[in-house]
């Protein structure tokens, strides 16, 4: 099927179900996801739909706060994930205060890290507790705990981590846009973030995010594209790059 016809009854589905996954439109079309995402992105570009994150809205629809399950997250991308992660951990240097985010790439990091001399601190139970069996100096943020992400978030947890300054910060994002910056559903964890990137090192503030991040946009912003790195899996469009520093954490890392 010839692209135009594609992207036309690609805009169809999203308006008439208002939302639609990368998934369903492969299956739909028997056509690879990559070819999906393009046609996605370019709908996106003319203003026929909005892109967030796993597929597309109308333009009608309004943006949620419900986000998906870490379990439910892990299976997009993993390959892709799994590759920032292993760089992100090689980052870490002896004497580091490091921030570890919630998420699902983070957590995968945490798999990586062989760092002993170093101090980690992060927000996510199940983080703590794989940092915890390696043997390594762990401490975990108090606050309230949010069911679908395993983030400690709210206020509790923002006056703990006002009195860290690390040196590195490691953190996850739903979206990454040149107007919006980074931005993630909920704001209760929002804060939580702006206050850990507020308190890392500008420069050492890296964000893990795969190719599926960009031009997408969710409810609040935490951070600005300032100061920070991203470290992803593919090369951006070109006006990313020219904003921010960005690493393509590459298959022989």
């Amino acid at each position: 099927m010839l692209s135009e016809k594609r992207q036309e009854e690609i805009l169809r589905l999203v308006n008439e179900e208002k939302s639609v996954t990368v998934q369903e439109l492969k299956e739909y079309f028997d056509a690879s996801e990559s070819t999906i995402r393009r046609d996605i992105t370019a709908l996106a570009k003319e203003g026929k739909l909005v892109k967030v994150f796993g597929g597309a809205l109308a333009l009608e629809s309004s943006f949620t706060t419900n986000e998906l399950t870490n379990s439910q997250k892990e299976q997009i991308n993993r390959e892709e994930k799994e590759r920032i992660a292993k760089y992100a951990a090689g980052l870490i240097s002896p004497g580091d205060y490091v921030f570890i985010d919630s998420g699902t790439t983070t957590g995968m990091m945490v798999d990586y890290i062989t760092e002993k001399d170093a101090t980690y601190v992060t927000n996510a139970v199940v983080h703590a507790k794989k940092l915890t069996m390696k043997g390594l100096r762990v401490l975990l943020i108090g606050g309230e705990l949010k069911e679908t992400t395993e983030a400690v978030i709210g206020a509790d947890a923002v006056l703990h981590i006002q009195k860290y300054h690390f040196s590195k910060g490691f953190f996850g994002t739903n979206g990454i846009s040149i107007k919006s910056h980074y931005t993630t559903p909920d704001v209760r964890e929002a804060l939580v973030k702006r206050v850990a990137v507020e308190n890392t090192l500008p420069g050492k503030r890296y964000i893990l995010a795969d190719h599926d991040k960009f031009g997408q946009v969710s409810s609040v912003t935490f951070a600005d594209l300032d100061g920070t790195i991203i470290i992803t899996d593919q090369k951006p469009e070109s006006l990313y790059i020219e904003r921010v520093d960005v690493v393509i954490a590459n298959k022989s890392k």
